[in-house]
């Protein structure tokens, strides 16, 4: 008998559940684990064919009447800057965005459970205690960063967290995996400023692709991705130039 390698991945399929996207709709997912020392090469992989990591599993949606998940990744070295992006830029130019380790933090928990609490009270992570958040952000077996968007600082003190990105380095790009940012600071629309900031990020690294995840036709939650262009959407076969 025939067995396989204990380095070859095995994937799993979840039970139908609830569609958080679209209404009526039931979803399910194939995973795998991100774990040993092939973690890397086989999270490259995946992201590339479309899955996203959440902790050390990859994961990417196989419903099965429906194909409204499309994974989009924005081409940066060809992204130009509209009159709205614009405004969004001037409205944060006094906040400054560091890359750092990943390792959490309290402060960074508050931030998570005010966002989680005035955005996704009805999510599936409104139950997350701070310990969920460590492993949240610990738990990985690629290479991750946390980057943190802080207020000028007063004094001595530092400045105020008003947002926070989970994201991981590719070869060929970067991947926000999670984000999260203060919710009564609605008018400086922190999560498109975290978008363009890592577009910035990606060009200076000379990394061609930023990785947004899911875009879904007909979700208000997700409409916000299509307006990063010029981006690629994986088809059937493979990844798609969107210009407009």
């Amino acid at each position: 008998m025939t067995q396989q390698p204990r380095t070859t991945p095995q994937f799993f399929l979840t039970a139908p559940t609830t569609c958080p996207y679209l209404p009526g709709r039931q979803e399910r997912k194939v995973f795998t684990h991100l774990v040993g020392k092939r973690a890397i090469q086989l999270n490259e992989i995946l992201t590339q064919g479309g899955f996203r990591r959440s902790q050390s599993i990859a994961y990417r949606p196989a419903c099965e009447n429906c194909r409204a998940c499309v994974s989009v990744r924005v081409l940066v070295n060809e992204f130009r800057l509209s009159d709205s992006f614009r405004r969004v830029m001037r409205n944060n130019a006094d906040i400054t965005g560091r890359m750092q380790p990943a390792s959490p933090a309290a402060e960074q928990y508050s931030l998570f459970r005010a966002y989680l609490d005035a955005r996704h009270a009805d999510g599936g992570m409104v139950d997350m205690s701070v310990l969920d958040y460590a492993m949240m952000v610990e738990d990985s077996h690629v290479e991750t960063r946390l980057v943190e968007y802080r207020r000028p600082p007063e004094g001595q003190h530092p400045g105020e967290l008003v947002a926070v990105s989970l994201t991981d380095i590719l070869s060929d790009g970067l991947s926000m995996v999670y984000s999260f940012y203060e919710p009564d600071h609605e008018s400086r629309s922190l999560g498109t400023m975290m978008i363009l900031d890592h577009i910035a990020r990606a060009k200076s690294l000379g990394l061609p692709y930023l990785y947004l995840g899911y875009w879904v036709e007909g979700s208000k939650k997700m409409d916000y991705k299509a307006r990063f262009l010029p981006q690629e959407r994986l088809g059937m076969v493979t990844w798609e130039r969107v210009d407009k």
